[in-house]
C-alpha cells in the first residue's frame, strides 16, 4: 500500500501576472505525463463561464464551481477520488476557511494540490487564506506583473473606479479584469489609508493557539 503523502504548490501574484497561465500549464504538463487531474474553481469568478477558469491571455480550461457553502466544499474530497492525482483551484483567495483543511487532507491522501490567487488585495493587504496557505506550501511561486504607470516589476493589483483609485473602504471583492484594475509597482500604488497587516487567517490562528 503506498502511504506517501502529496504537496501543495502555491503560485501567487498581483493581476495580470500570469497566475492562472502557470496554473494551467502545470496541469497541462501533469495530463501530459498521464495523471488525471481535477480543477475547480469559486463562482463568484463569472467573468466569461461558470465552467471554466479564463486566463488573460484568453486560455481555458473545464472546472466545477465552487461557492463558500461548507457542505459543496467537503464535496471536493469525493470529487478528487481515487483516480485522480492532481487537483488544481484557481483563485483560492475567495474560499473561505474550511478550504484548508480539505487541502490538508487530500495531501494526506497523497494527492498534488496547485492553486493560484491573488496575495495581496486592492488595499495592499494579504487577501484572505493566503497567508495561511503560503505557509503551509511545500512551494511557492510568486509572479510579477508589469507596473501600467512606470514599466518596473509590479506586485500591486490597483483598483480602478471612474478613472481613480478606489477607497480603502470599498468592498474587498469585486470581480473584473483590465476595465477596473492595472499593475502598479510599489512606487505607482495609492491607497487612501496605510494596510493593515492583520488577516482573517491571523485572527483564527491567534484565537485557536
Amino acid at each position: 500500500m503506498n502511504n506517501s503523502k502529496g504537496r501543495l504548490e502555491v503560485i501567487c501574484g498581483s493581476m495580470f501576472s500570469g497566475k492562472t497561465e502557470e496554473l494551467m500549464r502545470r496541469l497541462g504538463r501533469a495530463e501530459y505525463a498521464k495523471q488525471n487531474v481535477l480543477t475547480i474553481k469559486h463562482q463568484i469568478d463569472n467573468r466569461k463561464s461558470s465552467a471554466t477558469i479564463l486566463s488573460h491571455n484568453g486560455q481555458e480550461r473545464l472546472a466545477f464551481s465552487i461557492d463558500n457553502n461548507k457542505e459543496n466544499i467537503s464535496k471536493i474530497i469525493d470529487l478528487a477520488n481515487k483516480n485522480i492525482q492532481v487537483i488544481g483551484i484557481d483563485e483560492i483567495q475567495f474560499f473561505p476557511l474550511e478550504i484548508v483543511d480539505v487541502i490538508v487532507k487530500l495531501v494526506d491522501m497523497g494527492k498534488t494540490i496547485i492553486v493560484a490567487g491573488l496575495d495581496l488585495d486592492f488595499r495592499g493587504e494579504p487577501f484572505g487564506i493566503m497567508p495561511l496557505i503560503m505557509a503551509i506550501a511545500d512551494s511557492v511561486l510568486k509572479l510579477k506583473a508589469i507596473c501600467v504607470v512606470c514599466g518596473k516589476d509590479a506586485h500591486h493589483t490597483q483598483r480602478i473606479v471612474n478613472g481613480v483609485p478606489a477607497k480603502y473602504d470599498d468592498p474587498i471583492i469585486l470581480v473584473g479584469a483590465k476595465e477596473c484594475y492595472e499593475a502598479r509597482c510599489r512606487n505607482c500604488f495609492s491607497i487612501d489609508k496605510q494596510a493593515v497587516l492583520i488577516t482573517p487567517a491571523k485572527k483564527y490562528t491567534e484565537k485557536n493557539l
